[in-house]
C-alpha cells in the first residue's frame, strides 16, 4: 500500500501523488536509454504510489508519448497523465526550436497526442511555452474548448509570467503551473509563486534535482555526459561555471550525511517544503529511468528539513553561475 501522500492540483483539479515522475529522459534529451529498465521504472513508480506522470509531444518528436502509451492504457484509471503542446522541433536540427500557440496548432497537437497515447482524453494539458505573438486569452480559449469537448480534463501552463497566469486564469481555471524550481533555480519565487498562491494554482517544479547536478551524478557536462545529452547546451553545467557550481553542493551533502539521506533526497525535500513556505500546493516531478532512483526519490516525501538545515541551504541559488538555458527568452524569468 502506498505511503506517498496525495494533493489536489488547483481548485477542482485532479488529485495526484505529492511527487510525480517526469518521463522525458526515458526517450529524449539525456543520452542513451535502457528501454526495458525505463518500462520497469514506470511500473515500480506506480507500485510505490506515484500516480502523476508527465510527458510532452516534443519529447523525441512524439516518441516519448508512444513509449508511455502501453503503460498509460494498462493503468488508465490509476494515473493522472500530463502532456504538453507548444514547442516545435526542427526535424533537421533537434536543438533548433520554435513556439506555436495558435488555435489551429493547438487542435493539431491534441489530436496527435491522443492518437500516440491511445487515450480518449488528457488529464492535464499544458501550454509548454508561451508564444508571445498570440494573445494568451486566445490560446487558453481554445484549450477551454478542448475541455468542453471532453478531450482534456484540466489545463496547465509552463514557464509563464505572473501576468500571463492571471490572464489565462481569467479565461479558464488553471490547475497547475510548471516551471523549473530547485535549490539552484528560484527565479519564480519573485512573481510567479505569489500569483499562483493568490489564484489557488498548484506549482509543478520540473528539474527539482537541477537536471541531476544536485545529486552529484555529473560534475561537468562537457566531460561527463554523452555528446547527445541536452545538458551540454546549458551554461551552468560546463566550464568554469560547472566548477563553481559543484562547490555549492557542499551544504547539501552535509545535510544529507547528518540525516542518513542522499543529496537528491535533501534537494527534493527542500522543494517539497516550498509548499509550507509559500502557502500553495507543490508537486515536483523528478525524472529518472531507473527503479533504484524512483525508490530514492519517493522516500524523500517523508524527509522534513529543520529550520537550521533550511537556513544552511538558503544561500545556494544566489551563488549559482550561469543561466538555466542559453536563451532565457522562452522562460518566465526572461519575460518578467
Amino acid at each position: 500500500m502506498s505511503t506517498i501522500a496525495k494533493a489536489q492540483l488547483g481548485t477542482g483539479g485532479p488529485e495526484v501523488s505529492v511527487q510525480g515522475l517526469g518521463c522525458m529522459g526515458m526517450s529524449f534529451a539525456y543520452g542513451p536509454t535502457d528501454a526495458d529498465e525505463a518500462r520497469a521504472t514506470l511500473d515500480h513508480a506506480l507500485d510505490l504510489g506515484v500516480t502523476f506522470f508527465d510527458t510532452a509531444d516534443m519529447y523525441g518528436a512524439g516518441e516519448n508519448e508512444k513509449f508511455l502509451a502501453p503503460f498509460v492504457r494498462k493503468h488508465r484509471d490509476e494515473i493522472v497523465l500530463a502532456t504538453k503542446f507548444g514547442i516545435v522541433i526542427d526535424p533537421d536540427d533537434p536543438l533548433k526550436r520554435g513556439i506555436d500557440n495558435s488555435p489551429a496548432y493547438i487542435r493539431q497537437c491534441i489530436e496527435g497526442s491522443l492518437s500516440r497515447l491511445g487515450v480518449e482524453s488528457i488529464d492535464l494539458y499544458y501550454m509548454h511555452r508561451r508564444d508571445v505573438t498570440v494573445p494568451i486569452e486566445e490560446s487558453v480559449g481554445v484549450m477551454a474548448e478542448l475541455v468542453a469537448e471532453g478531450k482534456v480534463k484540466h489545463l496547465g501552463l509552463s514557464e509563464v509570467t505572473a501576468d500571463e497566469l492571471r490572464a489565462a486564469h481569467g479565461v479558464h481555471p488553471i490547475a497547475a503551473v510548471q516551471s523549473e524550481w530547485s535549490l539552484f533555480s528560484r527565479d519564480i519565487e519573485q512573481h510567479v509563486v505569489p500569483a499562483a498562491t493568490e489564484l489557488g494554482v498548484a506549482l509543478v517544479p520540473y528539474s527539482p534535482l537541477g537536471r541531476g547536478f544536485l545529486t552529484g551524478s555529473f560534475a561537468n557536462a562537457d566531460s561527463d555526459l554523452d555528446a547527445s545529452d541536452f545538458r551540454r547546451t546549458m551554461p551552468r553545467f560546463s566550464g568554469d561555471n560547472a566548477a563553481a557550481n559543484a562547490a555549492l553542493l557542499a551544504p547539501i551533502r552535509s545535510v544529507a550525511e547528518s540525516r542518513d539521506a542522499t543529496p537528491a533526497q535533501v534537494a527534493l525535500a527542500w522543494v517539497q517544503q516550498r509548499a509550507q513556505a509559500h502557502g500553495l500546493t507543490v508537486v515536483p516531478i523528478p525524472g529518472t529511468r531507473k527503479r533504484t532512483r524512483i525508490e530514492e526519490n519517493a522516500a524523500a516525501t517523508h524527509l522534513i528539513l529543520t529550520p537550521s538545515e533550511l537556513e544552511l541551504l538558503e544561500p545556494i541559488a544566489g551563488q549559482v553561475a550561469g543561466g538555466r538555458y542559453a536563451d532565457m527568452s522562452f522562460t518566465s524569468a526572461g519575460r518578467e
